[in-house]
């Protein structure tokens, strides 16, 4: 184990890589876009989409999502900012989606979750906090549109507490909402920040304070909000949660935010808070133990591929989490699936779509590497000796369609992208026996519509889609013999590392083939079984 370069150690402290997720139309993509605004990564930012002549946002840069105005794929940005060297990983709210935010989430050092104060905790929210729980790491709470009415302050801390299972701090409050929304109170700095309706609040203005009880925000809110104000700031303090900078740190306490994103408001405010509290780049389990991103050189993990983000060049770009070390452009380093030292000569670093060569790169930071075809999600790259960081979470489809080309003129670009985008592990690839049929599984149905769009935008080809009544997917494992056998009665596919996939249409069916097949084993995912591919 060696001792890194005071100056890499330094960079490595810099950098705050988080990721941001909520249910879908929570403002996920506006707080992406007024973050990278603030930052000083774009000049304006990007509004909602689906108002006429808007200008779309900056994380939605696939066509698809231009016209649906949804986010279907995660993108990776990173900017300056005070000292700091942010990377943001935008995920997809939609459920149909969930697989790649997962993914992207093992990615992360941090979570940042977008509530809607008229919704409150929602479906997905509850889906993704699951997996930011699972992995300890600190989840940061925007509770979003306070310039709208909705649900009290109270009931929503209560309620993220109740259905997510996790204690809050509020590190403002707000005065009133909606119509009356003034502005909050900084609890921690005794401080106004306040809000005036029409404005772009480009600029923080804040009225210092003695505390809730100062005739100043009576002046400014009316007597009846100050009041509100006094009352409710008194029962956070007596009743409510500690400050505690450990139990953040684990995933214990949400530190929570009230603001506007739509209207940059509290956004700045957030951000600046966010960077105190949040961790740099943390140790990474691994094959061999955890990796100390200071002291062991360059080590990083595939976590996502993405084909055509340049349709002009038909490009393939492996996204890389950097965990250890620091990268260097060119520099030949062990792909240890492959056994074999490749040479990463153009990596990238990206807002969205656009994309520029980088130089060298440290540990936190995400990159993009060309990809030939010699990477898969979950690939470990290091330098030194040899391991594996854990292996990517994977899930069995429930849905499934099969798929031929329409033009037979066409078949071989419809296997071309057939398999370049389902490499990128949103949609799964199975063969039939022994027909060899195309069989896609998904786990959720909006994926069918963004691969029957793509294949069409990107690769020129139409395809037919007949779903079929399976519902749950199995990995077999166990005696050949009898899964020779079970072929001519069930329905076993073949998934694209030739592993035996038996599809079922309910559990009925599948504690039947559990119960009829002892010497069989049913896996719910492929985690586990991965096999090697040269």
């Amino acid at each position: 184990m060696s001792q890194m370069n005071p100056k890499w150690a330094e960079e490595i402290a810099k950098r705050r890589t988080f990721a941001i997720i909520s249910h879908p139309d929570a403002g996920k993509t506006t707080m992406t876009e007024k973050l990278l605004y603030f930052g000083g990564a774009i000049r304006e930012a990007g509004v909602v989409k689906g108002r006429k002549n808007s200008k779309h946002a900056t994380s939605d840069w696939m066509e698809i999502e231009k016209k649906r105005g949804i986010s279907v794929t995660s993108s990776a940005m990173d900017f300056e900012y005070e000292g700091h060297h942010i990377n943001i990983l935008d995920t997809p709210g939609h459920q149909d989606f969930s697989e790649d935010t997962y993914r992207t989430l093992t990615a992360a050092d941090a979570a940042v979750m977008i509530i809607d104060v008229a919704k409150g905790v929602e479906a997905q929210t509850i889906k993704l906090f699951k997996v930011c729980r699972m992995r300890g790491i600190p989840i940061f709470t925007f509770v979003n549109k306070l310039d709208r009415h909705g649900k009290d302050p109270f009931e929503l801390l209560e309620e993220i507490e109740r259905v997510l299972g996790i204690r809050s701090y509020p590190m403002n409050w707000p005065i009133g909402m909606g119509s009356h929304f003034c502005g909050v109170y900084d609890r921690h700095k005794s401080r106004v920040e306040l809000y005036e309706q029409g404005s772009e609040h480009s600029e923080i203005k804040f009225v210092e304070v003695t505390g809730a009880e100062d005739p100043l925000i009576g002046d400014r809110a009316g007597a009846d909000l100050w009041q509100q104000l006094q009352d409710e700031v008194s029962l956070l303090d007596v009743a409510g949660d500690d400050f505690n900078e450990e139990l953040i740190a684990t995933g214990q306490l949400t530190p929570v935010f009230f603001g506007s994103a739509i209207n940059n408001f509290g956004v700045q405010t957030f951000l600046d808070n966010f960077l105190e509290m949040a961790p740099a780049p943390t140790a990474k389990k691994s094959s061999i133990g955890e990796i100390d991103p200071y002291t062991r050189p360059f080590s990083g993990f595939v976590f996502k591929i993405q084909a055509n983000m340049n349709p002009a060049h038909r490009d393939r770009v492996a996204f890389l989490r950097i965990c250890s070390g620091r990268f260097e452009r060119g520099m030949a380093v062990k792909h240890v699936r492959l056994n074999k030292e490749v040479k990463l000569a153009q990596p990238l670093q990206f807002m969205a779509q656009d994309r520029a060569i980088v130089d060298e790169s440290f540990a936190g930071d995400v990159i993009g590497l060309f990809d030939p075809g010699i990477f898969q999600i979950g690939d470990t790259l290091c330098l030194g000796e040899s391991f594996e960081y854990e292996e990517m979470p994977h899930f069995s489809p429930e849905f499934f369609s099969k798929v031929t080309v329409k033009d037979a003129m066409k078949h071989k670009q419809f296997q071309k992208g057939i398999m370049q985008l389902t490499e990128e592990g949103t949609v799964q690839l199975f063969r039939t026996f022994p027909m060899d049929d195309l069989i896609l599984g998904v786990v959720g149905v909006l994926q069918f519509e963004v691969l029957e769009y793509r294949l069409k935008a990107e690769y020129g080809v139409d395809i037919m889609l007949q779903r079929l009544p399976y519902q749950i997917a199995r990995w077999v494992d166990g005696d050949k013999a009898t899964i020779d056998q079970m072929r001519s009665r069930s329905q076993i596919v073949r998934d694209r590392y030739d592993r035996p996939v038996m599809l079922f249409e309910s559990e009925y069916q599948l504690r039947m083939a559990v119960d009829k097949y002892p010497k069989l084993t049913f896996h719910e995912s492929s985690l586990g079984l991965r096999q090697t591919i040269v």
